[in-house]
């Protein structure tokens, strides 16, 4: 059997592996609870390694390594930006999150604000984990089309259909068990495997520097705007987006939120030094070959510089990468638009939506598990028909942290906040970002160069800020009542009544 024929087994057994633990979450999935949030019941271990596979994907992964090929050491500031969310959002929010024990980031506004207004929110955070969930889901093609030889889309169907059934059925248990394993596969595969051998190729960094521009060994090589723009748009994204804010929902306690999720902050720092390092040395080990793009030294590595089953191995850890990704973007999809979007838009023609069966559980994990199979189809033809979900996935996230952020972050320090400066703050928030996207395409020279700018992020931050604080200031504040039950909550403890309950005079 020939080195490609061992990869491709070896990819395929790990595929086949996924499928099996759908079947095995599903013995663990009983309500709303289980399949949404793991039964609020990992302890450090499962937490760290799912809160590291979710945020670590193929851009990540993949990508890591090719920004360290062209950019040398400071390829490592998109990975390390990511972490760095994840290291701020477990040492000062996470504990708190955890303790009020909602399935959503707009429930959690809700509380809070105890304003229906901010349930427009639910409407971008389900753009933004669609849009996530198909370009994670898109990134399949860039290994399955080199290893099987497939179509694009083609690849993208089967790796989509392989997540779709183990998410399906298993709900969050099925994620966290496979997260786990390709927690594993990637820590081996990048550290233990990719590293040592491609340094050794290369000739260790003395052989780097010897055969490198000085400028790969700069920590500000990739630029200094491009290094802030990775900490305003991940960092910032990473406090508010719902695939994360589910997964520290899980947590059994706040010190496991708090310092398992830190732990995987440190982890993902070191993950993308880590990368820049393999990528590194990769531009001088490959130098012989031709490499059309950046993230095609990935699996050029694989194939060329590993031996024959290792490869298999570390193509196995691109694939654990994308889905775990896909998959924690597709369940907290599935969470948004049924806990979320669903009510309000019924809301709109007087209706009103019950989304929890709390007298006969079972048929309530039917229902999410219909939400993640049809979402999950929606992402998979989003990724196939969509040449660049890539401009789409940036609208998203620009608007969650332009139009969000403050709101969200409002809520959680600053007492003063109400509900009506929250709506209002997002409305304008949202539009200035957008609008200044707009101006900005239309002026390009190149297209998409609006779309991909600083300046909309930015306008769409300052002027949310200055409407929320200013807004807060001239209305009333929020309703004791509400803010009693709030604190009920941050302290751990159910207070009796929604938010809208406790208004009514409840």
């Amino acid at each position: 059997m020939d080195a490609r024929a061992i990869n491709i087994a070896i990819v395929v057994v790990y595929l086949l592996t996924m499928l099996a633990f759908g079947w095995w979450g599903k013995s663990r999935t009983r309500n709303n609870s289980d399949f949404l949030v793991a039964g609020r019941r990992l302890g450090p271990f499962l937490y760290t390694g799912t809160m590291a596979a979710v945020v670590l994907g193929g851009a990540s992964t993949v990508g890591g390594v090719g920004l360290g090929y062209k950019f040398g050491i400071s390829g490592m500031w998109l990975v390390v930006a990511i972490g760095s969310g994840v290291l701020l959002l477990s040492l000062l929010f996470a504990g708190t999150i955890q303790k009020l024990k909602i399935y959503t980031v707009s429930q959690m506004l809700t509380l809070r604000y105890g304003s229906r207004a901010t349930e427009a929110s639910g409407i971008v955070m389900l753009a933004y984990t669609l849009m996530l969930c198909a370009t994670s889901t898109g990134a399949y093609a860039t290994i399955f089309v080199v290893l099987f030889g497939l179509d694009r889309a083609l690849a993208i169907a089967i790796g989509g259909a392989i997540v779709l059934v183990y998410s399906t059925i298993g709900g969050m248990w099925s994620i966290t068990l496979a997260d786990q394993v390709q927690f594993v596969i990637k820590t081996v595969g990048i550290f233990f495997l990719m590293l040592p051998f491609t340094l050794n190729a290369a000739g260790g960094l003395d052989g780097i520097r010897s055969r490198v521009d000085a400028s790969f060994f700069q920590i500000d090589g990739i630029g200094v705007q491009t290094i802030i723009t990775y900490f305003v748009v991940y960092t910032l994204g990473l406090l508010i987006g719902q695939d994360i804010w589910q997964r520290v929902f899980t947590a059994k306690t706040p010190k496991v939120a708090r310092w398992g999720g830190a732990t995987a902050g440190i982890y993902c720092i070191l993950y993308g030094v880590t990368g820049s390092l393999i990528g590194m040395a990769a531009n001088v080990a490959l130098s012989n070959i031709k490499i059309a793009a950046k993230d095609d030294v990935y699996a050029e590595v694989a194939q060329n510089i590993l031996p024959v089953g290792i490869g298999g191995l570390v193509l196995a850890a691109a694939v654990a990468a994308m889905m775990s990704t896909a998959s924690g973007a597709l369940i907290a999809a599935a969470t948004v638009a049924r806990a979320d979007v669903l009510p309000f838009v019924a809301g709109w023609f007087g209706k009103r939506v019950d989304t929890g069966d709390t007298e006969n559980p079972e048929h309530d994990v039917k229902a999410n598990r219909i939400w993640v199979l049809a979402l999950g189809i929606v992402a998979i033809v989003i990724a196939i028909v969509t040449k660049d979900v890539v401009a789409a996935l940036t609208i998203a996230y620009d608007i969650l942290v332009g139009g969000l952020l403050v709101a969200i972050l409002g809520g959680l320090l600053w007492k003063r906040g109400t509900g009506p400066a929250a709506a209002t703050s997002m409305a304008v928030g949202s539009v200035v970002t957008l609008g200044t996207m707009i101006i900005l395409e239309i002026n390009a020279a190149v297209p998409l160069d609006g779309i991909y700018a600083n300046e909309p992020i930015y306008n769409g931050l300052l002027s949310s800020a200055a409407v929320y604080v200013a807004a807060s200031l001239l209305t009333r504040p929020t309703d004791p009542a509400v803010m009693r039950a709030w604190r009920l909550r941050v302290a751990g403890q159910e207070p009796e009544g929604t938010p809208e309950e406790i208004l009514a005079g409840r």
